[in-house]
């Protein structure tokens, strides 16, 4: 299978490499995110065909454009759908209500921790009554994940090394990625629980 995905990644390399190729890309990316597909690997895929920065830019690009189309879709057509997918995850749900007090630290903090799934968190923002100018602003969040997965792609020879690229990166990224990841997820988890106990609190006190 992975011996397939390649050859057919090389086939289309030259293609991927000219400007409409670079947007055709771009696009497969807004249209893995609305799926709520996980976009690890593609942003890999993005680092081994151009390169960290480049790669991370289209990444992003695509990401940003994506996120805000499902946020926008969570909001309107796809209200109902939405509410019944995020109701699987109780993490989310909290996460809902917190952002409404919390706004922008909320939306950055959870783009930093991987216990929230970036697609679901797209779909949750838009039922939330989070305001349109903190979930964009709250992208920056997706930066530092962008930017190492890019560059893990780039240092791959093949496609077939992601795996092992994956597994085999630096003790420093590792760490550096780890702290980032536990220190958001720690801080949202404060930001909830201090949302809730104000939530209940005005319940008490109408």
């Amino acid at each position: 299978m992975s011996h397939n995905l390649e050859t057919l990644v090389n086939n289309f390399i030259p293609f991927l490499s000219s400007p409409f190729g670079i947007f055709v890309f771009a696009l497969v990316y807004v249209f893995w995110v609305s799926c709520l597909l996980p976009g690890s690997w593609l942003s890999m895929l993005s680092g081994f065909l151009y390169g960290t920065w480049l790669g991370s830019l289209i990444v992003f690009l695509g990401a940003f454009i994506g996120a805000h189309l499902t946020f926008y879709l969570g909001r309107t057509f796809l209200r109902d759908w939405a509410q019944t997918k995020v109701s699987s995850f109780p993490q989310i749900q909290l996460m809902e209500k917190a952002v409404k007090r919390e706004g922008l630290k909320v939306i950055l903090l959870t783009r930093l921790s991987p216990l929230f799934p970036f697609g679901l968190l797209n779909f949750t923002y838009g039922l939330s009554e989070v305001k349109v100018l903190d979930f964009t602003f709250g992208m920056i969040g997706i930066i530092p994940g962008t930017i190492l997965y890019c560059s893990l792609g780039s240092l791959a020879l093949k496609v077939s090394n992601f795996g092992d690229v994956l597994s085999g990166r630096s003790e420093t990224s590792s760490f550096i990625w780890s702290l980032i990841s536990i220190c958001s997820t720690i801080l949202v988890v404060i930001l909830i629980i201090r949302s809730t106990r104000k939530i209940n609190k005005d319940s008490l006190n109408p």
